[in-house]
């Protein structure tokens, strides 16, 4: 299903946004490549004092690679709902209007992004058109009843990654992006300083961001990959040429006692 959003939500004028939290992050000497002369690398303490942590929740939109940041120490439901709400509030507002569709129909276009789950999400009668996919991973906070009441009043249908399927959230990868140009090679030695830091990337990456697209060359180079295996019942295994079985004693039984014309 969150495959299907990524390749076709923009096709169906839904904006696809991603959500997630990254961090703690320490106030330390993090590790980098510097411009220092061979043979005179770049020195850090290696005593450091703990003097707190930071984390950042981010918004991002695979489509154009805009990203949002927010840098925070403490990440609570209080934190993470008011910055979401207000940002997702700016983005509808830049989005064009969608068109009416009659109740059946709309209706059957929110519980489309349903389908197969196992604890689908009780839809109120009355639903607002569709106008963006929001996903986000299986945080206990996501599923809030007032905060996923507040997203479907605003248009918004959460879609929440499985256990173990975070790679199925694009905007994993564009945090460690994120962490890495802000944090490599520095030693902040406070959180103000880690959440200076990060949102400062962010800001410089939004002047001219990367569009991410889901799969790609690689994605289909894979598939037809896959296609020329053959799979293995019982395990992930596979073989690069079909495997012939051995007859069974019934088979030679038949073979040597079939009467001959």
């Amino acid at each position: 299903m969150i495959e299907q959003a990524y390749q076709f939500g923009e096709q169906l004028e839904l904006a696809i946004w991603t959500q997630d939290e990254a961090g703690p992050y320490q106030t330390k000497p993090y590790a980098g490549q510097s411009w220092q002369e061979e043979g005179r690398p770049l020195q850090q303490p290696h005593e450091y004092m703990r003097d707190g942590a930071a984390k950042i929740v981010t918004l991002f939109h695979p489509a154009n690679g805009e990203v949002r940041v927010k840098g925070v120490t403490s990440c609570t439901n209080a934190v993470l709902h008011p910055w979401l709400q207000e940002q997702l509030t700016q983005i509808l507002a830049t989005l064009p209007e969608k068109q009416i569709l009659k109740t059946e129909a709309n209706r059957y276009f929110w519980q489309t992004w349903q389908t197969g789950l196992s604890a689908p999400i009780v839809l109120p009668e009355n639903l607002p058109p569709l106008r963006m996919l929001l996903i986000c991973d299986n945080l206990r906070g996501h599923h809030t009843p007032v905060f996923v009441s507040w997203l479907i009043e605003h248009g918004i249908m959460p879609l929440y990654t499985p256990i173990g399927g975070s790679w199925l959230n694009m905007v994993e990868s564009m945090q460690r992006i994120l962490v890495r140009r802000a944090l490599s090679g520095q030693y902040p030695e406070a959180p103000e300083k880690i959440i200076s830091l990060l949102e400062g990337v962010a800001q410089g990456w939004n002047l001219n961001p990367t569009p991410f697209e889901w799969g790609g060359k690689r994605a289909v180079r894979r598939q037809r990959s896959r296609l020329r295996r053959h799979a293995l019942g019982g395990s992930g295994a596979c073989t690069r040429r079909p495997l012939h079985r051995r007859p069974s004693i019934t088979q030679k039984w038949n073979d040597a006692y079939q009467p001959t014309q």
